[in-house]
C-alpha cells in the first residue's frame, strides 16, 4: 500500500475498549483520525484512549449500549459536539453466548443478535446522515469466519452472516452519496474472546491456539493489528471503489 494521504476525519469504533476494537482505534488514530472509542463501560475505554493520546492523537471515551436506540442517539450527539461530525464508523462491538442449539436460551440468542446486528444497524443509521451530508463515508462491519458455520455458535454465526448481508445492502443504498460499506471476517485472532472460546470447550488455550494454527496456511495466529490494517485501508479516501465486499482476514482462503 502507498502512504495514507487521506485527510483526518472523525471515526467511531464500537467495542473499542479491548481486542480488535482497541487495535483498530489506535491504528486509525495513528493515521490521523480523531477517534471516538465506544464501549458499554466508558471507564474500560481508558487504556485505548490513553494509548492514543500518549502518542499525540485525539480520542474520546464514550460509554454506550449499542443495542439501545436512545443511548446510540445520545452517544453520536456527544461525539458530534466534542469531536465533530463522524464520517468513519467501525461496527466492532460483539459478545459471545456460545452453546449447542438444544442448550441455547432465548436470552442468549437475543443478546448476541442485539449487540451485533441491532447495534450495527442503530450505529449506522445514526451516523449515515453525517456521511451523506459530507458526501463521504466509510462503514466497516466486523463479521467472522464463523459466518460460514461453527459448532456451538448458532447465534454468533447467524449474526455474523447477517452482518454480511447488512453490509452489502448499505453499499447499495449509500454508494451514490460517496459512502462505502465493507465487512471484515477475521479468522483465528488472539484476543480475550478466543481465550473465552477455548475455556468454553474445555481446552487449554495454547493447545487450542496450536490446533488453530495448524489449519492456517500462513502458519501463524492472527493478531488484532492484522485486522486493524485491513480496516485502515478500507476507510481511506482512495479505497472509494471498494464497497459491498467481505474480506476474509484469516491467513488463507475461507469463502
Amino acid at each position: 500500500m502507498t502512504e495514507n494521504t487521506s485527510p483526518a476525519r472523525v471515526a467511531i469504533v464500537t467495542g473499542g475498549a479491548r481486542g480488535i476494537g482497541a487495535a483498530v482505534a489506535q491504528r486509525l488514530a495513528s493515521d490521523g483520525h480523531a477517534v471516538a472509542v465506544v464501549d458499554l463501560d466508558e471507564a474500560a475505554c481508558a487504556d485505548t484512549v490513553d494509548a492514543i493520546t500518549a502518542k499525540g492523537g485525539s480520542a474520546l471515551a464514550v460509554g454506550c449500549d449499542v443495542s439501545d436506540e436512545a443511548a446510540v442517539a445520545a452517544a453520536v450527539e456527544r461525539i458530534v459536539a466534542e469531536l465533530g461530525a463522524p464520517t468513519v464508523l467501525v461496527n466492532n462491538a460483539g459478545i459471545l453466548r456460545d452453546n449447542l442449539l438444544f442448550k441455547m436460551s432465548v436470552d442468549d440468542w437475543d443478546a448476541v443478535m442485539n449487540v451485533h446486528l441491532r447495534g450495527a444497524f442503530l450505529m449506522s443509521r445514526a451516523v449515515q446522515s453525517h456521511m451523506v451530508e459530507a458526501r463521504f463515508g466509510r462503514i466497516v462491519n466486523l463479521s467472522s469466519t464463523s459466518a460460514l458455520g461453527n459448532r456451538g455458535q448458532a447465534n454468533y454465526a447467524a449474526a455474523k452472516a447477517g452482518m454480511q448481508g447488512f453490509t452489502k445492502t448499505l453499499a447499495i443504498e449509500l454508494g451514490k452519496f460517496g459512502v462505502t460499506a465493507n465487512a471484515i471476517a477475521p479468522g483465528f485472532i488472539e484476543t480475550a474472546m478466543t481465550r473465552a472460546t477455548a475455556e468454553r470447550v474445555g481446552v487449554d488455550f495454547e493447545a487450542f491456539r496450536a490446533a488453530a494454527i495448524s489449519q492456517i496456511p500462513v502458519g501463524r495466529a492472527g493478531q488484532p493489528e492484522d485486522i486493524a490494517a485491513v480496516a485502515a485501508f478500507l476507510v481511506r479516501e482512495d479505497a472509494g471503489f471498494v464497497s459491498g465486499q467481505v474480506i476474509y482476514a484469516a491467513g488463507g482462503p475461507k469463502d
